[in-house]
């Protein structure tokens, strides 16, 4: 398995935001690393400067929301829904853009339930709920 490092994550969003300014060919992954760019302008800037992307803190006590980490999410809902891992999640997400008018928005209620199960997950020791993360989704779909 493949596992980047932060800095990997960074210039890997960093470079694909380089590369869709320049018109430059993308690679598959990068192309839905744009999408979701595209989707977050208040990012550009970050994106823009990749020596300060690279040396940025993202701490909760300054308020500020990392953007590697939610283009990151994205991307991993994105994976998850593209293979329906875990099964279910794919029509969960689909029912959840529907009710919200939005994909945008129902992953923002995914990236929430994902960012609780890992939370849960590491607060516990247990391995993550696929299970409870699925049924966050699935309820907030169905209300």
């Amino acid at each position: 398995m493949y596992a980047p490092s932060q800095n990997d994550v960074r210039a890997f969003f960093c470079d694909t935001y380089a590369k869709q300014l320049e018109r430059l060919p993308l690679t598959p992954m990068e192309a839905l690393a744009a999408q979701w760019i595209d989707e977050h302008p208040e990012y550009h800037a970050e994106l823009a400067d990749k020596a300060a992307a690279l040396a940025a803190v993202y701490t909760v006590e300054d308020g500020r929301t990392n953007p590697f980490l939610h283009l990151s999410m994205h991307l991993s809902i994105s994976e998850q829904v593209a293979i329906d891992q875990p099964h279910g999640v794919r029509q969960a997400v689909e029912l959840l853009a529907v009710k919200r008018n939005s994909l945008h928005e129902a992953h923002h209620v995914a990236m929430d339930a994902l960012g609780e199960m890992i939370w849960a997950s590491q607060r516990s020791g247990l391995p993550p709920d696929g299970h409870a993360y699925l049924e966050r989704i699935r309820s907030r779909a169905t209300r």
